[in-house]
């Protein structure tokens, strides 16, 4: 049987569209479909990202004052969103996102924001924090050390505690948009992540921007990582790992067929399902 060759490295991305439906995890991360055409929050997200990285640094990294600073952000984010056209029925365009930019830092000004990137050993400011570790287990075709990686939007000093940080964009915002971080697998990786770094994570701050095409409004989240949860988050990701190597090997890679296939908008593999 040929087999699709299989990644050296896992992230949460995969791992979740691989608990979610592994057909899906197959066409996209090991035969690597691609839709025709690029998903406007990915691609928004994306260039807000990027600038409110360029901002980050130029304020806390380079010194320079924050106006200054904000005026580099945006336009990296310009530059990262580039020509792409926006769907006229979504409000993540180019101009909607540089106000969303321009609003986040009016709610959270660099000069006075209680969560400040962290120094870490090394002396290198915790912006942009990435990181690439051993999972304990072995890649099925070479045996080496099967590796998972991560990158969050900063590790911060907060309240006497250290933090990580992630920017979210959204449509809402609410009650339960704050309570869907409390198990999400994403921060609990991270948090292993960068204790395997020697860096003690004692939560995470999550910061959701929504954007609408009259308005933005924001909202702030806390979420905790106690030991014993990354622990458990490890053994289950150990296990969904085997369990993606015996699909692998076996070439049997079983369907949802269920709500993953129009959550969120419905799965972009659901017409070749279909």
């Amino acid at each position: 049987m040929q087999r699709p060759p299989f990644p050296p490295v896992l992230d949460s991305t995969l791992l979740s569209h691989f608990r979610a439906c592994p057909r899906q995890s197959l066409l996209e991360s090991f035969q690597h479909w691609k839709p025709k055409t690029h998903s406007v929050h990915l691609h928004a997200g994306a260039a807000y990202a990027r600038g409110l990285e360029v901002a980050r640094e130029a304020f806390y990294g380079q010194g320079l004052d924050e106006a200054t600073a904000i005026e580099h952000g945006l336009k990296a984010l310009i530059e990262a969103y580039g020509d792409f056209e926006c769907p006229p029925d979504s409000a993540k365009s180019l101009e909607r996102m540089c106000g969303a930019f321009e609003f986040y830092f009016s709610e959270y000004p660099m000069a006075h924001d209680a969560a400040k990137p962290a120094r870490l050993p090394g002396g290198k400011l915790g912006i942009e924090f990435s990181f690439v570790e051993p999972l304990g287990l072995e890649h099925p075709e070479t045996g080496d050390p099967l590796l998972y990686s991560g990158r969050f939007d900063m590790i911060v000093d907060y309240a006497g505690q250290q933090c990580g940080e992630d920017d979210k964009t959204a449509s809402q915002l609410g009650a339960s948009w704050a309570k869907q971080w409390d198990l999400r697998s994403q921060f609990t990786a991270y948090t292993w992540g960068a204790r395997q770094l020697g860096i003690r994570l004692d939560g995470f701050i999550v910061r959701g921007v929504s954007i609408l095409k009259t308005k933005y409004d924001t909202q702030q989240a806390i979420t905790y990582r106690p030991t014993w949860q990354v622990d458990r988050w490890h053994e289950q990701t150990l296990r969904d790992v085997r369990r993606m190597i015996e699909c692998w090997d076996t070439g049997l890679w079983d369907y949802n067929l269920d709500e993953s296939c129009n959550s969120y908008g419905g799965c972009s593999f659901r017409k070749i399902c279909l």
